[in-house]
């Protein structure tokens, strides 16, 4: 039996910032207030990434430029990362480099290959100001550096060369038609 909420169950979906919006090429600012509205935020996020089948969402992704992401998402051994990061930082990024397919709810139905580290480590702080660290290697560690550049104003076509970013922004393109 369940003692907590299902995340996201008291929050609303908001509407989703496309590739090109401001608000995702700019760094987020600190959370300076741990109260009720970042508790909402929070759950808006919930709400929102679970209603476009994603598996993490960044609060610039939605149009709050506040260094806040949420997450539920497998690594590669299908063990399940449920959680939400405060004014996270990337403090280890190390092991081999993976190109692996990487999509973004901002670009809906966009996937390109995407170099990533296969290990990551993040600390932060919950929602109600108790300090993190999360850890992940494979899928989830590419989760974990996908939010964290979302925050830094970082899209990761911004992370793609050549022919490979000309075609994930020429499909971005046509799709946002």
């Amino acid at each position: 039996m369940r003692n907590r909420p299902i995340p996201g169950s008291s929050g609303r979906v908001r509407a989703m910032k496309p590739l090109g919006d401001p608000v995702l090429h700019a760094p987020c600012e600190t959370v300076a207030e741990f109260g009720p509205s970042l508790a909402q935020l929070v759950e808006d996020l919930f709400a929102t990434m679970y209603a476009a089948r994603g598996v993490g969402l960044a609060a610039n992704q939605v149009g709050v430029a506040l260094r806040v992401f949420v997450y539920d998402c497998p690594d590669d051994e299908d063990a399940r990362h449920l959680g939400h990061l405060v004014n996270p930082r990337l403090v280890e990024a190390d092991g081999i480099t993976v190109r692996g397919a990487e999509g973004c709810l901002s670009l809906p139905g966009v996937e390109a290959g995407t170099p990533r580290f296969d290990h990551a480590v993040v600390e932060g702080f919950s929602v109600t100001g108790e300090p993190v660290t999360v850890s992940g290697s494979g899928f989830f560690a590419r989760c974990l550096q996908h939010e964290c550049d979302h925050l830094d104003g970082t899209v990761y076509t911004d992370r793609l060369t050549g022919w490979r970013r000309r075609k994930a922004l020429r499909a971005a393109g046509r799709r946002s038609r």
